[in-house]
């Protein structure tokens, strides 16, 4: 969700420099860096190291609450091509799932502001055991839309997220947007969802799943469906 689909990151930058300096600490660009793309309770750590002197789970809940009044106030700052190809996913009946390590309560203020129900479910930070890296939430994504995760392509847009889901298997995509992220033979990299479509996104998943068989990237398979999913 945040820096694939909205440009949240600006406001969690905000909510991390706001906290730190009230006591009395310093929040750099570089530290802000260090949280993209991990989970909530693992970034609670980094600042409790910088000197936050509260347990992880009010950290969480104060962080969480500041973006989203951000949001209430500025709206959902939605990321070049992102709404454009929910949308086109939606029509075509796609069905999609929401894979995000924000909580579940400001995941889902996010996808109630899109003026369509884009979603069959959402597997938040909240909602799982393992934080991204760990593919369970993808896992968990694939198994509630009834496919297997090499059925599924995943967007994603750091490096922890990127983990994720490649680790679960799926045919993976990666938008970098504040991170750069490295090439790789287990992932495939696009500048933007600009001018994205289902027609391109289908070619990527031929074109992925030939070349994981040819160099023998495990792929789960399980059942045999003509169904696919996207998460992102």
């Amino acid at each position: 969700m945040d820096g694939t689909l909205v440009d949240t990151e600006p406001y969690w930058m905000v909510a991390e420099t706001e906290l730190v300096e009230s006591f009395g600490g310093v929040w750099t660009h570089a530290d802000c860096m260090l949280m993209v793309g991990s989970g909530l309770w693992a970034s609670a750590a980094i600042l409790q190291d910088r000197g936050v002197d509260m347990d992880a789970d009010a950290i969480v809940h104060w962080l969480t609450d500041r973006v989203q009044a951000q949001l209430a106030e500025h709206g959902v700052p939605w990321r070049p091509g992102a709404r454009e190809l929910l949308a086109e996913l939606k029509d075509a009946g796609i069905p999609m799932a929401l894979v995000t390590m924000s909580v579940e309560r400001m995941a889902r203020q996010i996808a109630d502001l899109i003026d369509f129900a884009a979603f069959e479910t959402i597997v938040a930070g909240d909602m799982v055991t393992h934080s991204k890296p760990h593919p369970e939430a993808y896992l968990a994504a694939a198994a509630f839309l009834g496919v297997e995760p090499a059925h599924c392509i995943a967007v994603e847009d750091s490096a922890p997220g990127v983990a994720a889901a490649v680790a679960a298997g799926a045919v993976v995509i990666g938008v970098p947007h504040l991170i750069e992220l490295p090439e790789s033979v287990h992932y495939t990299l696009w500048p933007t969802l600009s001018g994205r479509t289902v027609a391109g996104l289908s070619e990527l998943f031929g074109q992925r799943r030939r070349a994981a068989h040819r160099i023998h990237i495990p792929v789960h398979t399980g059942t045999t469906t003509d169904e696919g999913a996207a998460t992102a």
